[in-house]
């Protein structure tokens, strides 16, 4: 969080610089305000550009296993921008390579573990052990130290579902 903060603060210099360059070349005609409304747009422009980079960076350090299932967006009244261009602020991952494939009796049984970012002052990083019934489209989590199912937990996914077309039929 500091690195953003000083990069955000470097970006409003450079850009105050251009401001203070376009009033020296304009013989200063320009007003002195120019300077620090151009930092301020500098600023906010970083600000801006990490927000909506934010998913895009965020995939490309995940392993190449890794699929998303699902992304939410985001619309904040402090952000006004985000109400004509909506914000991803959250996703969930699968890595196919940790999927336990089973059977019990006729069911075909999926062991994983699904991550979630959330974008925050800091990321935050969650995950959870879940247990997929392919057929019934059942979806336990498990618990996370004794890997008990949680069955008061349980919902019946989608025919749809991303995470059950990845699960089941992906790995």
């Amino acid at each position: 969080m500091i690195w953003h903060l000083i990069a955000a603060v470097f970006a409003g210099l450079a850009a105050a610089g251009i401001g203070l360059l376009l009033r020296v070349l304009s013989g200063k005609r320009l007003p002195k305000w120019i300077v620090p409304v151009c930092g301020g747009l500098g600023m906010i422009s970083y600000q801006i550009h990490m927000e909506y980079s934010w998913f895009e960076h965020k995939q490309e350090q995940l392993p190449a296993t890794a699929e998303v299932i699902s992304s939410d967006v985001s619309q904040q009244v402090w952000r006004p921008w985000t109400f004509f261009f909506p914000v991803t602020t959250k996703f969930s991952v699968i890595d196919s390579d940790n999927i336990q494939l089973g059977t019990s009796g006729d069911d075909r049984l999926a062991e994983f573990i699904l991550y979630q970012f959330e974008r925050h002052y800091t990321d935050v990083i969650t995950h959870q052990p879940y247990l997929l019934n392919c057929d019934t489209r059942e979806l336990i989590p498990l618990e996370q130290n004794t890997q008990e199912p949680q069955v008061d937990q349980m919902r019946t996914l989608r025919d749809s579902s991303p995470l059950l077309i990845n699960v089941c039929d992906g790995a």
